[in-house]
């Protein structure tokens, strides 16, 4: 079988590929994936109550890229949602990020947006110098919020406590001085009208690309003709773990059905401190459904066989840099997406880092 490009994994990344390339009409595409579906992580299906469930945890698409977002609004129209969160501490469903809201909430206060600033200037740590994301929170809340809201939900999310995580783990948590309560800022915020997968069923809807699922790429690669590789996958599997595994973190997922219109106030609601799951997503509130039952999902962090997130810590970031450099000296394969490069992206930076790939490769 003659093919132009052979791309590995059906995620965005790959998924964006596939698309651009495809506009070339000499291209010839074949696309493997191992899952049973299209879309990565961000697939999305109809549960038993008819209900839209992201089924790899909750996915709202944010972005201040409008290239990439008037790039995926050619395969969706978007449903306007504005993503909130509340995290349950000390009996009380208090809104995150850290906003003027969660600090008057939390300490029974009415603080005015100067006096916030002077309050957590009064509750931060110096810290001489930034190597931890028990360091960030410290030198940016205090300690009481840090242990609070931080401390005990990222411990549970990576199995290590954030004293032994990289900066960027906490960095990426909003924290803001004004009465702003959305999750995110972004320009440009939604979830697809009909689905992820909807979307990605449009992007790749082009006679010049051929899909094959539940396949592994290795018990095909020989059998396959093709010019160039674009690999999406776990960068230490493509070469057969030569300098060991990477670690990954997992998530466990159980979905519950409820007969009730709606089980909690917000789409997420975060629990650091409580039980052994970090959040509940209710997804009808995502979506913007209306049915009379609802299915939350309870997610449980842990160590798996599906990976899910980069571990970040020193030795296992040095351990990708073997990779990297073994990687850098292939002729014929591109390495894309968040497996590939071991590190964490949000979707819109997984789909412009693949436009950009794409704009820079020589015949385009």
């Amino acid at each position: 079988m003659k093919m132009n490009y052979l791309i590995v994994g059906a995620g965005l990344a790959g998924l964006t590929f596939a698309n651009l390339l495809a506009q070339n009409e000499n291209n010839k595409i074949l696309i493997v994936e191992k899952r049973h579906h299209i879309g990565g992580n961000a697939y999305d299906s109809y549960d038993e109550n008819h209900i839209l469930i992201h089924n790899y945890g909750p996915h709202i698409f944010h972005t201040n890229n409008q290239k990439v977002w008037n790039y995926l609004s050619q395969f969706t129209k978007w449903h306007d949602y504005q993503h909130r969160v509340l995290s349950f501490v000390d009996g009380q469903f208090i809104p995150m990020p850290i906003t003027l809201e969660t600090i008057n909430q939390l300490y029974n206060t009415n603080l005015s947006q100067g006096e916030m600033v002077d309050f957590i200037e009064s509750q931060k740590e110096k810290v001489a110098q930034i190597k931890s994301s028990e360091d960030v929170a410290l030198s940016n809340a205090g300690r009481d919020i840090y242990e609070k809201f931080f401390m005990n939900y990222t411990t549970k999310q990576w199995g290590v406590p954030p004293s032994e995580l990289d900066p960027a783990v906490i960095s990426r948590i909003p924290f803001r001085f004004n009465r702003d309560t959305r999750y995110f800022t972004d320009r440009y915020q939604g979830i697809p009208k009909a689905g992820y997968t909807k979307m990605c069923e449009q992007m790749i809807d082009h006679p010049n690309i051929k899909v094959m699922l539940n396949t592994d790429y290795k018990e095909i690669k020989a059998a396959i003709d093709y010019d160039t590789m674009i690999y999406t996958g776990p960068i230490d599997y493509f070469y057969d773990h030569q300098f060991g595994k990477l670690k990954y973190r997992s998530v466990h997922f159980e979905m519950e059905n409820h007969d009730c219109e709606s089980f909690q106030d917000t789409a997420v609601v975060n629990y650091p401190n409580d039980y052994d799951f970090t959040r509940i997503t209710e997804y009808k509130k995502m979506t913007g459904q209306k049915a009379l039952k609802t299915t939350i999902m309870k997610e449980f962090p842990g160590d798996g066989d599906e990976p899910f997130y980069p571990f970040p810590t020193k030795k296992w970031q040095e351990l990708y840099q073997l990779y990297k450099a073994k990687a850098e000296t292939e002729t014929n394969v591109i390495f894309a997406g968040r497996l590939a490069e071991y590190r964490y992206y949000n979707m819109d930076a997984v789909v412009d880092q693949a436009m950009q790939l794409f704009e820079s490769m020589p015949l385009n």
